[in-house]
């Protein structure tokens, strides 16, 4: 699979742009093929077939359709079965706080993150990877989904319209949240695979940034969507390529850079989150110190097992 995405790099684009172009044909490639699988799987009035064909919404996961970082939450039920060591959940949960804190994403700690999330899933089975995100998602993110976010969504799905999920997260993972939800699907970050395992490998790069903007666009290329009647929906300032991307924007719970962006560009604003004082300041850090005291809990689990064990 790699080498055929190579294959389709653009010339006179930087390293960062191809990888980013690749992640996103590879996820609306995975998205529209699902898509695709599950409706001719589907038999006369059980096929969901969306009555206004040319308009879709598309959502941000992460403190816009999720509460904080579907990632940690993942990592912590993956932490809680022994599928990751809670060292790695500890140090994945700093880098969180630090983002969520400062809103800027430090390259060093996202290599760092990437290296050691394909390290440990090297050689596993996708379809373990799956059945353990779907019952990661029943224990620790279901409670977590914003009600007002899904309302918007069952609107556009209530209009006809496709919705899909766009994310950094795993594709096996969020395509579990849309299923969950009853969504069209998700775009997600893709790792290759082969033989049903895991091979290590990022299909291009995390999705995220400019990737979601690609794949978005790969997507409605595939699904035959006017990108000008969709609308994208997002918490943070890092997802502009994929807000301008399509013909309205809204900002969900967002950050302080997005929340200056919208108003100087008349977008919509919703805000779920309670009480003026969270608005302000308290969302980011209450968000990141509830992952860490995830995290914080995982391993006083781990060390009162060595206990028990000794």
């Amino acid at each position: 699979m790699r080498n055929r995405w190579e294959a389709r790099r653009p010339f006179g684009m930087s390293l960062a742009e191809r990888l980013a172009n690749i992640a996103g044909e590879a996820s609306a490639e995975a998205a529209h093929a699902l898509h695709e699988a599950e409706y001719e799987a589907a038999e006369g009035p059980e096929a969901a077939v969306p009555r206004d064909l040319t308009a879709a919404a598309f959502f941000d996961v992460d403190n816009t359709m999720v509460a904080g970082a579907s990632s940690i939450h993942f990592a912590r039920g993956l932490a809680a079965r022994k599928y990751i060591a809670v060292s790695d959940m500890a140090r994945f949960g700093w880098q969180q706080l630090k983002f969520r804190l400062t809103g800027r994403e430090n390259s060093k700690d996202v290599a760092s993150g990437k290296e050691k999330a394909l390290a440990f899933i090297s050689g596993r089975s996708t379809a373990e990877f799956t059945q353990l995100g779907e019952e990661i998602y029943d224990e620790l993110i279901a409670d977590k989904v914003w009600p007002g976010t899904r309302a918007l969504a069952q609107m556009h799905l209530d209009a006809g319209q496709q919705v899909w999920l766009v994310t950094a997260t795993p594709v096996e993972l969020a395509q579990v949240i849309a299923k969950r939800l009853g969504l069209t699907g998700a775009l997600g970050t893709v790792l290759e695979s082969r033989d049903g395992r895991f091979t290590g490998r990022l299909v291009g790069d995390l999705l995220h940034g400019r990737g979601k903007a690609h794949a978005v666009r790969a997507l409605a290329a595939r699904e035959g969507l006017n990108l000008r009647r969709c609308t994208a929906y997002s918490d943070s300032f890092n997802d502009m390529p994929m807000l301008t991307a399509v013909g309205t924007a809204v900002a969900i719970n967002p950050d302080s850079d997005l929340r200056e962006v919208a108003k100087a560009r008349s977008w919509e604003i919703r805000d779920f989150r309670t009480g003026r004082k969270a608005a302000k300041i308290g969302i980011p850090t209450a968000l990141a110190l509830g992952a860490l005291g995830g995290t914080a809990a995982a391993v006083l689990s781990r060390r009162a097992e060595a206990k028990a064990q000794h």
